[in-house]
């Protein structure tokens, strides 16, 4: 696809009818030239068609309108009723309801149930719940990173960015909140990394039979979590999923497997995401060396610099949404059944609602991203432990490893919806 992407040049790219984002290759292609792409669709044809990808095991879909700007994307979301996400927000592909459930829990559902489960849910983010997780994910971090720099130290002050810093800290804070011991955590990891491969051959071996993997990692991930809500109601603990087990309200409490759905989106919305958006930004710092002495010398501006780590990195690059009727968004038409993919990666960096969209500025106010959702009921419910987490990953990163040096090309995720590294070799120039 790419003729020209070398470092420093402008990457170009074939006309408009040779762009496939269906493509997974298109995917491992780097930044820049994704962006070029995206830019591209937004100015000339902002609701692109493509077919679905060929999954084994599924039918052929009918294929879906890529939203990329801004404008289109805020406008879906805020229309629920028309634009649902119970066909599935989290597949291109129509799978079976309740695979949607367990794997999508209340993304993939619309009210009234989705209101019913995020009340019941909310209601156990209380903010004595909330301030102990967020003041445990300091000691969690002070040790990820103590830990790294002892492994760098045995091995030449090698490491490996995205195992040893970027995945334990935001599985150890979730594992925390829910109360999963710790020899379950290997398996959560492992479990997750399919769940969210992309089908990446490296994460699922069988390419034939990839929702056999899906499934299998979804049941393990259930199986623990179901264990877990009944010892708790036998012995409550001070966690999150005692909380969910007995919270109450009007009367209604979730099912064990509503709890387990909800511990998969956990894992995605709570680990994977901070994880990637860790290591994304990890390597965004050392393409941007000024901007990262900046952010070392100044930690009043890591507010922002949060902010503009997640619009830059969009660790969930899409959510798809199904029109319910026929209509018309933004001048263009649509029927009942038409599927949607909202691109956020696209949206963060349209030129209509930012300035300089492709510069890396940790200092951007206002920065109205997209990187936790669009308007509407699906808006991110840890949104505000995902920007403390990042925060103080990075300050402690500042403070405990200010030698940390990327050293080599990241391996990234073959998968469109998350943007994800599974490797990024890094050095600790201090521990040689």
């Amino acid at each position: 696809m790419v003729v020209d992407a070398a470092p420093g040049s402008v990457a170009r790219i074939p006309d408009l009818d040779g762009i496939d984002l269906s493509d997974r290759d298109f995917w491992l292609e780097p930044p820049e030239v994704r962006h070029a792409v995206f830019d591209r669709l937004r100015a000339e044809r902002p609701f692109a068609f493509f077919a679905e990808p060929e999954i084994p095991g599924l039918p052929a879909g009918p294929g879906y309108y890529a939203v990329t700007r801004h404008a289109d994307l805020d406008a879906i979301s805020s229309r629920p009723q028309v634009f649902c996400s119970g066909k599935g927000a989290v597949s291109i592909q129509d799978i079976p309801a309740d695979l949607h459930e367990f794997y999508g829990s209340m993304i993939s559902m619309d009210d009234p149930r989705h209101a019913r489960i995020r009340r019941i849910v909310s209601k156990t983010f209380t903010p004595r719940m909330l301030e102990r997780v967020v003041d445990s994910v300091r000691g969690i971090v002070e040790e990820v990173l103590t830990e790294a720099r002892r492994t760098a130290e045995a091995d030449d002050g090698r490491l490996d960015v995205v195992a040893d810093i970027a995945a334990p800290i935001p599985l150890r804070v979730i594992c925390d909140m829910m109360g999963v011991p710790a020899e379950d955590r290997e398996q959560v990891l492992a479990a997750s990394n399919v769940i969210l491969s992309g089908g990446d051959p490296e994460l699922i071996e069988d390419q034939d039979e990839p929702l056999t993997a899906l499934f299998e990692a979804g049941i393990a991930l259930a199986g623990i979590m179901e264990r877990l809500a009944a010892e708790r109601l036998e012995r409550p603990a001070d966690d999150l999923t005692t909380a969910l087990v007995t919270t109450e309200v009007d009367g209604e409490r979730l099912t064990h497997q509503e709890i387990a759905s909800f511990f998969i989106l956990l894992l995605v919305a709570g680990n994977e995401t901070t994880r990637n958006a860790i290591s994304q930004g990890i390597l965004a710092l050392s393409e941007h060396p000024g901007q990262r002495a900046r952010w070392m010398a100044d930690p009043s501006i890591d507010k922002t610099a949060v902010e503009e780590l997640v619009r830059w990195t969009s660790p969930i690059t899409w959510m798809r949404r199904t029109a319910t009727q026929d209509g018309e968004v933004n001048g263009h038409r649509f029927a009942a059944g038409d599927k949607f993919l909202l691109f956020y990666a696209a949206a963060n960096r349209d030129p209509e609602l930012f300035s300089d969209p492709q510069v890396f500025d940790l200092t951007r106010d206002p920065n109205p991203h997209v990187g936790f959702g669009g308007h509407g009921p699906h808006f991110c419910l840890g949104a505000h432990l995902a920007r403390r987490e990042i925060a103080v990953t990075f300050r402690q990163l500042f403070d405990q490893l200010p030698d940390l040096e990327v050293a080599g090309e990241p391996a990234r995720l073959r998968s469109s919806f998350v943007n994800g590294l599974k490797r990024l070799p890094g050095r600790l120039t201090g521990a040689v």
